[in-house]
């Protein structure tokens, strides 16, 4: 009884680890399939892809968008990770003998999260260097070219690189731990220098969210605004737009009529100055001569085709709003920017919350010292509830920090453009929103927006365990989080009393000059008048 006990077991811990791997690889399969939908909406389709003559290009091409295409699926895997979790524990909570969930338990989710970091790892320190190599490689000089060539050079750069890498981290940990002796840093080389540099790069990406987040929150009220039709009042978008029909019909005509006569004016003269920026009525030109109508040849020409396709993009957008229904036009843009400024106060008063009881001690740092288990109790105060609002605030951060991110200075050139993203832009961009969806979790733990504690290496990072370091990224979010949306909000109101108190002390400093220039006209014509005298 007692062998056939054992083999159940093992017989049953065989079982759950073919359904755990089988979950893993569906998981990865719709992440691949999807990641790889986004970079075939952003990748240029030129010649230095499938349409290359050469063989070895499109190859070396292939293998490149496909390394990246498994980085940028572990990295949204990793943004993931909290959500699904605390999704699960509420669903183990209510339903904890439902045969429907009977696959849903702590392994898998412990699994996850220990696949997660080992392909990020493996995403961040091989793959991606190993596709930008593989693409500017070309083979060493009197070596027979070809793909291998290509091969060999890459894997010879790549491998000197992680030793420069490794002497770099060698140099970094001494500095930072100095009471480990050298001898265990040598003898444990994987298990302590690979953490180690994974905690360094988990905590630029935290500090580079802290910056791209708060900087979000303002730039997705934009974004926003973008995809939903603004309410207007008081207009009639059926006139405005029958206006700009008609105008693109008559700069249409004259633009063929200067392609076919190749004249330097055009027929009939415009009956009305046209303003400078579409949709900008009263933003016309003060001097009709200095304008669109005075060029000649092919500069008159190409303002004509710019300014056609001004007006066509304006009537697009007037023809958009006027098929939206009034209810969708008035309502949808207000409750979207409600729900926005309702998330964003949420955000800040959890972060202030969070800062408070780390100082008065209520709240443990995050750093992760126990078995978590699954379906034993919620997470939230507020049940099902509050497991939802740390699921809806994980997304938008998700979304705030993206906006963000292509935001910063440096950044905004790296933004990737529809069908016009190369194959080096992409592996960055691949390598940045790795970073920060890995980043991600420690941040939502750091900052206090959900208390489901960090599992498998993530809650063995070093510096999560500082006090220091984790009560300084809270008043940092909290702080600029604060001064970007008062900067935002106010704005007009500051411009409005600048330019109020610009002219009142220019008014002030008038008044005595006026005065000065008429005595000292009334005195130099009694002068006059005396001498004439």
């Amino acid at each position: 009884m007692k062998m056939e006990d054992d083999a159940d077991i093992r017989e049953q811990i065989f079982h759950n680890t073919v359904r755990e791997n089988i979950i893993f690889l569906l998981l990865l399969l719709l992440l691949y399939v999807s990641s790889y939908a986004i970079i075939r909406r952003f990748r240029r389709q030129d010649r230095e892809d499938y349409f290359s003559t050469d063989e070895d290009e499109v190859t070396v091409y292939r293998i490149s968008l496909w390394l990246c295409t498994f980085s940028l699926a572990v990295s949204v895997g990793s943004a993931l990770l909290l959500p699904i979790s605390i999704l699960s524990n509420e669903i183990l909570l209510y339903y904890p003998n439902s045969y429907y969930v009977k696959w849903l338990n702590s392994s898998l989710i412990q699994g996850l999260w220990n696949h997660v970091f080992l392909f990020s790892n493996l995403s961040l320190f091989v793959l991606l260097p190993f596709a930008y190599l593989f693409t500017e490689s070309e083979g060493f000089t009197g070596y027979r070219k070809g793909l291998m060539a290509r091969v060999y050079e890459t894997f010879v750069v790549l491998c000197l690189l992680a030793v420069v890498l490794l002497g770099m981290t060698y140099v970094m940990s001494a500095l930072i731990d100095k009471e480990q002796s050298n001898i265990y840093r040598l003898l444990n080389l994987w298990s302590y220098y690979l953490p180690f540099l994974y905690s360094c790069i988990s905590f630029i990406g935290v500090l580079m969210l802290l910056l791209c987040t708060p900087l979000g929150f303002v730039r997705l009220f934009g974004v926003v605004g973008q995809f939903l039709v603004k309410p207007q009042f008081l207009r009639d978008l059926n006139e405005e737009f029958l206006v700009a029909r008609l105008e693109e019909d008559c700069v249409r005509r004259r633009l063929s009529q200067a392609r076919a006569t190749s004249k330097s004016y055009v027929s009939p003269a415009p009956m009305c100055r046209l303003p400078i920026h579409p949709g900008c009525e009263d933003d016309v030109m003060e001097n009709p001569s200095n304008g669109l109508m005075t060029l000649q040849n092919g500069a008159l020409q190409s303002g004509l085709g710019e300014r056609l396709s001004e007006i066509q993009s304006r009537r697009k957008v007037l023809d958009k709003q006027r098929h939206t229904s009034s209810l969708q036009r008035n309502l949808m843009y207000p409750v979207a920017m409600l729900l926005l400024c309702a998330m964003t106060a949420v955000t800040v008063l959890m972060v202030l919350q969070n800062t408070l009881e780390l100082l008065i001690g209520i709240k443990a740092l995050p750093l992760s010292t126990r078995q978590f288990t699954l379906g034993i109790s919620s997470l939230s105060k507020l049940g099902p509830v509050g497991a939802a609002l740390e699921i809806a605030l994980i997304f938008y951060l998700i979304a705030t920090s993206s906006v963000g991110l292509y935001t910063l200075p440096v950044l905004s050139r790296m933004r990737p453009r529809t069908k016009m993203t190369s194959l080096t832009h992409i592996i960055a961009n691949c390598g940045l929103v790795l970073i920060l969806s890995s980043a991600l979790p420690l941040l939502s733990r750091i900052l206090g927006i959900t208390n489901f504690d960090l599992l498998g290496d993530f809650g063995r990072i070093e510096w999560l365990g500082n006090f220091k370091i984790v009560l300084l990224y809270n008043i940092v979010f909290a702080a600029s989080a604060t001064l970007c949306l008062a900067n935002k909000f106010t704005a007009t109101v500051r411009r409005e009393l600048y330019a109020r108190l610009k002219s009142f002390l220019l008014t002030l400093l008038h008044k005595p000059r006026v005065r000065h220039s008429t005595s000292w006209i009334s005195s130099s014509s009694s002068l006059t008048s005396g001498k004439e005298d």
